[in-house]
């Protein structure tokens, strides 16, 4: 055999040596997705995803505990973007944000019957409290009826902290107020215009009542001199939801690592870390993991 010959035949071995290898790595890739539920992914460079989300979920630490897992897996800077969940929604609207995490049902959906959004799934919930002083000045503790709790201190014009931002909580307390046929105003109706951990820290210095998602408050109980006066109600509940902004509105957007992450928050795996999360600090769980993926092998 001339050496034309050896080489063209060390050519095609070294070409079927690498069909051979990328076959095989392929084949282990799939099952170790099969197995494990998750994508395995070797991008490179990496990618940056634009999270727009409420506050609730950066100030409860939730974030900062699985966000880091993946960005590893994934290979993606993922930034995150707390601005409450009605400013969230205007990034989403203008396509200045991928992905939003948010809490506003109601407004959820208006985005996606917009097409703003081609993707939402559910991915967690808690609930709504009622916080106030020690004193319970307005005489509302244990109340059953948030309804009740609401009219009550407007009519003893008790100081009452609002975010006033348009956020989920802000969005949650309208309700209470319109439920509670008041519409507040007064120098005992006070708006902080900021997040939930900031609106708290007001709230306790004043000495004042305010709505608060669970978690947040749980995450800052500690510094914080309220009480919670009013759980329960079942008009307290506080769904969050994941939506992916329309890439056939905004081309720009980064819808690939968008669904990759939306797929990866459902998850089996990462809806357990999201249940989990606060028991060993807090004593109980900040959210309740709420995926379709997850009620169906749990329910």
């Amino acid at each position: 055999m001339d050496r034309y010959k050896r080489r063209f035949v060390l050519l095609i071995a070294v070409l079927l040596l690498t069909a051979s290898m990328v076959c095989v790595i392929g084949c282990v890739q799939k099952k170790e997705e099969e197995k494990t539920g998750k994508k395995t992914k070797n991008k490179d460079p990496a990618t940056e995803l634009i999270l727009a989300t409420t506050t609730s979920t950066k100030d409860s630490g939730l974030l900062d505990e699985i966000i880091p897992d993946f960005e590893e897996e994934y290979n993606v800077t993922v930034k995150v973007v707390a601005v409450g969940t009605g400013a969230a929604l205007e990034m989403g609207e203008k396509g200045e944000a991928d992905i939003l995490l948010v809490h506003a049902r109601a407004s959820e959906d208006e985005f996606m019957e917009a097409e703003y959004g081609s993707v939402r799934k559910d991915v967690m919930y808690n609930d709504f409290v009622v916080l106030g002083p020690k004193d319970d000045s307005a005489g509302v503790k244990n109340m059953d009826s948030v309804t009740d709790v609401f009219d009550k201190i407007a009519k003893g014009k008790s100081v009452f902290i609002t975010r006033g931002d348009d956020s989920g909580t802000y969005k949650k307390e309208k309700k209470m107020w319109e439920a509670a046929e008041t519409d507040p105003s007064g120098d005992w109706y006070r708006s902080t215009g900021q997040g939930m951990g900031a609106s708290l820290q007001v709230a306790s210095e004043q000495q004042a009542y305010v709505l608060t998602d669970r978690a947040t408050y749980l995450s800052q109980k500690d510094n914080l001199d309220l009480e919670i006066m009013v759980e329960g109600d079942d008009k307290l509940f506080n769904p969050y939801g994941v939506m992916a902004v329309n890439p056939d509105k905004f081309s720009k957007v980064n819808n690939d690592d968008a669904m990759d992450f939306i797929d990866w928050l459902t998850s089996i795996e990462v809806q357990e870390k999201i249940g989990e999360y606060g028991k060993d600090e807090y004593g109980q769980a900040l959210f309740t993991p709420d995926s379709d993926q997850w009620n169906k092998e749990n329910n």
